[in-house]
């Protein structure tokens, strides 16, 4: 399981013209599902998440309450070692990833996050402005 982990003023994201989740002054994270992930491992990552200290002052989400606008993202198992052209062997298929994503989002939820979404297997428009920039892949 990977998150990409950014700091951001502003994100939002944009389905058929509609915005599906928005936030400001959080953080955006792109989380992409392998094969072997649990739900085990999704409360383990929104742990790490939300205490991980990447806002300004060596704070994290939880101690500034920021929100945190999730979005679903296969492609961070792609693969492109050989030639030019990724393979997504390693990303999980949807009917493994979504139910993890959904585990990962509510873990967060739990833990008293305010999440917003994207839309799973939806064709997205996800717009940033970052802060720092701070960016940091989070893997387990």
């Amino acid at each position: 399981m990977r998150a990409l982990v950014q700091t951001v003023s502003r994100a939002s994201v944009t389905v058929d013209d509609e915005v599906v989740g928005k936030i400001s002054d959080g953080l955006l994270v792109l989380v992409g599902i392998t094969h072997d992930d649990t739900p085990a491992k999704a409360a383990e990552l929104a742990r790490k998440t939300w205490e991980l200290r990447i806002l300004d002052g060596d704070r994290s989400a939880s101690d500034e309450d920021a929100p945190l606008l999730v979005i679903s993202q296969f492609t961070l198992y792609g693969d492109a070692r050989k030639g030019r052209r990724p393979t997504w062997n390693s990303a999980a298929p949807a009917e493994v990833a979504e139910p993890l994503v959904t585990a990962y989002v509510e873990a967060l939820r739990a833990r008293g996050a305010t999440v917003e979404t994207g839309r799973f297997r939806a064709h997205m428009l996800v717009e940033s402005v970052n802060v720092g920039p701070r960016t940091l892949l989070l893997e387990l």
